[in-house]
């Protein structure tokens, strides 16, 4: 019997292969679930930052406007952003029913993130050495809590597009793994959404006293 891959070419491909099955549609429809889910412990980790942010025992503890280099978040930043973007266009080959292609931008999705994820430890190991760790102050437990439980869905993010690229390295595109690729790239602009609201809460604000 022919697999999924094999009965499709591009002419035959469906304009929207992420929803084109019922079970498509029950994955978004759980996703969204996971997803609200996901925005209440990021509202209420950006809740308690705020709350505790330069809560510190004394002077002797650095405050948010001493720690946070402008120069090294813009490139996290700009890392993250351009991953997002990457991941659009894998997922236009995807509906265009060019497997290699999506491959290939997701494999640099991948690389953005890794990136961002080598500078963000980084500036945790830097910030320890300034004294800012997790149990020495409410600021820094607050500030770990939120942007190390930020990059830990980055870290899972990269594990799961590398996933799906590795086991289906053979087998191609179909409409059982499409929507898995849509899925994963919707979770990787939900990270970059989250990111924009740690830049701007954490540091922007935290820049400006």
């Amino acid at each position: 019997m022919a697999s999924v891959q094999e009965k499709f070419t591009e002419m035959t491909w469906p304009s929207s292969p992420e929803k084109a099955t019922l079970e498509a549609k029950n994955k978004f429809l759980g996703f969204w679930f996971f997803l609200g889910g996901e925005t209440v412990l990021f509202g209420s980790l950006f809740a308690t930052y705020l709350a505790l942010k330069d809560k510190v025992p004394d002077s002797s503890h650095p405050l948010a406007k001493d720690l946070y280099s402008m120069d090294l978040t813009f490139a996290a930043t700009m890392l993250l952003l351009t991953s997002s973007l990457t991941s659009v266009y894998a997922m236009y080959h995807m509906k265009n029913f060019n497997f290699q292609r999506m491959q290939a931008w997701l494999l640099i999705t991948v690389l953005l993130g890794a990136a961002f994820l080598g500078l963000e430890i980084y500036e945790f190991n830097h910030y320890v050495h300034e004294g800012h760790k997790f149990t020495s102050s409410a600021f820094g437990s607050a500030f770990y809590s939120l942007v190390g439980f930020h990059g830990g869905h980055v870290a899972f993010g990269l594990l799961w597009i590398l996933s799906l690229m590795v086991r289906n390295a053979k087998r191609g595109l179909d409409l059982y793994n499409a929507p898995k690729f849509y899925v994963a790239s919707l979770y990787w602009h939900f990270i970059d959404v989250v990111w924009v609201f740690i830049f701007t809460v954490v540091y922007l604000m935290g820049m400006v006293g």
